[in-house]
């Protein structure tokens, strides 16, 4: 199966007025200086992959200055058959999106229709920054794999919510309904362990699949551990909550649960980001995303994008070269690279055999 993105059209979204392109090709190279507009484009496609920025928090940031809104437009293509896609921010602040003209309900019903996996140079953070970050990883990648995980994953959120709301009421009462607080449980748990035991079954098959894609990109052999870590790996959920209640309310939150979980990275006995290069950093990062790439590609039965933003700055040209040889001609989906250096790109591609579709900005 194939699947690719044959154009884009931007209306009002950051810096572009009114603006279309066209990606005939697998590999497309979009290049220019700092400060045009290259990592825009890779923006608006992720839009139309997950209906939201994958940079910032809010739309309305990527609204071009002196507009009120924005519209990006997207003609997808999978073997052979054509949809349209459309994110929309009306000047009232409410977004819409739709495919082939019908609007959704649910946002969270589109994602992993258009699977896409990124590289940004800010996505070292999944390596040297908290637990959260590597969450967010992972609920990424099982967002788009089953739609039930990302349906259970907002249910979750949202009643974890309300227990926190609930302790910190609580709290400042002086009186705690325990009915009410068992209620919450016995609903928070059902979610919790549903995430839990997607998580812990994936990661079982995924983490070693990242060792040995960090070991081809750093071409040697090291004592390199990724563990998934959860408390639910100990005890059941409901035992948890019940052995912290005391704990949570002091402290007016829930202090355990799937909303702790973390994916541990070890370099010998050390963790990995106190003692690790800025090479083997990279090269993890590049494993994590890579893994994830054939993850998806398993499962949809077809290659999902791929986006490299600004991936080459500090890379050395044999790691250059052995990442677009794998994603260029070991996978079969549509990549997008952007570059300051036209010349670089290009010279990669023609060492690579491997036809490149050029965007100058």
């Amino acid at each position: 199966m194939s699947f690719q993105l044959n154009s884009i059209s931007l209306l009002q979204f950051k810096n572009y007025t009114n603006r279309s392109f066209l990606f005939p090709k697998k590999v497309v190279a979009i290049c220019g200086k700092n400060g045009v507009g290259k990592t825009n484009i890779l923006d608006a496609i992720y839009y139309l992959c997950f209906t939201k920025s994958y940079f910032s928090n809010t739309d309305m940031v990527n609204v071009q200055q002196g507009a009120r809104g924005f519209r990006i437009d997207g003609v997808f293509e999978q073997n052979g058959h054509t949809e349209s896609a459309a994110c929309i921010l009306r000047e009232t602040g409410k977004k819409e999106f739709s495919v082939n003209g019908e609007l959704y309900d649910k946002f969270s019903k589109h994602i992993g229709r258009y699977p896409c996996v990124i590289i940004a140079p800010d996505d070292a953070v999944l390596i040297t920054g908290s637990s959260e970050e590597r969450r967010g990883f992972m609920d990424a990648l099982l967002s788009q794999l089953d739609p039930e995980y990302l349906r259970q994953l907002i249910l979750y959120n949202k009643l974890l919510q309300q227990r926190n709301s609930f302790l910190k009421a609580a709290a400042e009462s002086g009186s705690l309904d325990e009915s009410l607080l068992a209620v919450l449980d016995e609903q928070l748990v059902p979610a919790g362990n549903f995430i839990f035991n997607k998580r812990r079954d994936a990661m079982v098959a995924f983490l070693p699949r990242v060792k040995r894609m960090y070991t081809e990109i750093a071409q040697r052999e090291e004592h390199l551990s990724l563990l998934y870590e959860s408390r639910l790996l100990e005890a059941g959920f409901d035992e948890l909550l019940k052995a912290a209640r005391q704990k949570d309310l002091v402290l007016q939150r829930t202090t355990l649960g799937i909303h702790r979980d973390d994916i541990t990275l070890q370099l010998g006995n050390q963790p990995f980001k106190n003692i690790a290069s800025q090479g083997q950093r990279k090269s993890l990062l590049f494993a994590l995303k890579l893994t994830e790439l054939e993850l998806l590609a398993a499962e949809k039965k077809f290659t999902p994008l791929l986006l490299l933003d600004d991936v080459f700055e500090k890379l050395d040209e044999d790691r250059i070269s052995s990442l677009l040889a794998q994603v260029c001609t070991g996978m079969d989906g549509q990549v997008f690279i952007t570059d300051t250096n036209k010349e670089r790109v290009l010279q990669h591609m023609q060492a690579i055999d491997v036809e490149v579709h050029l965007v100058e900005l």
